[in-house]
Order: C-alpha cells, then sequence, then structure tokens
C-alpha cells in the first residue's frame, strides 16, 4: 500500500494554468503505475492521465489531451499533472491514484488500488 498526498489545487481564472503534485510514501515508488483522475459534482469520477512505471507509456482522457501533462520523478517519489488553458468545464477534485499490480495506468477507477484525498481546482469564467 501507499499513501499518497495531493497538493496545488486553487482558484484560477479561465485560460489560467495550475500544477498539481502528488507524493507518495510507503512502497517503492517506482513500482506503482500513476494516474490523475477528477470528480464534479454530481458526476462519477472521471479518468485525466495516467503514466506508466518507468514513464516510458503516458496516456489522457479526450477533454484533456493538448492542454495537461503529466509527469513524474521517481527520485522525488511524485507525480505531477500540469494543466494549461483551464476552463471551467475543469472544475472538479482531482485525485492522484496509483497501482503496483500494473505496468501502466488504466484509464478506470477500478484498475487502481490507492487514491489520494484530493485537491479542489476551481474554474473561474
Amino acid at each position: 500500500q501507499v499513501q499518497l498526498v495531493e497538493s496545488g489545487g486553487g482558484l484560477v481564472q479561465a485560460g489560467g494554468s495550475l500544477r498539481l503534485s502528488c507524493v507518495a510514501s510507503g512502497r517503492t515508488f517506482s513500482s506503482y503505475a500513476m494516474g490523475w483522475f477528477r470528480q464534479a459534482p454530481g458526476k462519477e469520477r472521471e479518468f485525466v492521465a495516467s503514466i506508466s512505471r518507468s514513464g516510458g507509456r503516458i496516456d489522457y482522457g479526450d477533454l484533456v489531451k493538448g492542454r495537461f501533462t503529466i509527469s513524474r520523478d521517481n527520485v522525488k517519489n511524485s507525480v505531477a499533472l500540469q494543466m494549461n488553458n483551464l476552463k471551467p468545464g475543469d472544475t472538479a477534485v482531482y485525485y492522484c491514484a496509483a497501482v503496483a499490480r500494473r505496468v501502466w495506468g488504466g484509464v478506470t477507477v477500478g484498475e487502481y488500488d490507492d487514491w489520494g484525498q484530493g485537491t479542489q481546482v476551481t474554474v473561474s469564467s
């Protein structure tokens, strides 16, 4: 099991940028594929981005392609989500997730085993 703590959320105007960070503690970070999900009020949690253990495979949800970038630092035990050109529709609680039984992260909630507490991102129009 790994413990995940997100940070970096906040309030930003449309068109602005934010950088989310997730720091992991516990077992060896490089043995985990990582992902970011988000959940808006009244909606299901949805896939944002994932990155494989080595960082060699990256996937994005259709709504964020070209605007968000996921990266990881296996020395600092962290994964980041750079979010550019933010839109009001990006408003949600963003969650970091980890899975050890997969080489690369999946795109569904059930494919991950460990979750952070979430960080709020609010984009104003």
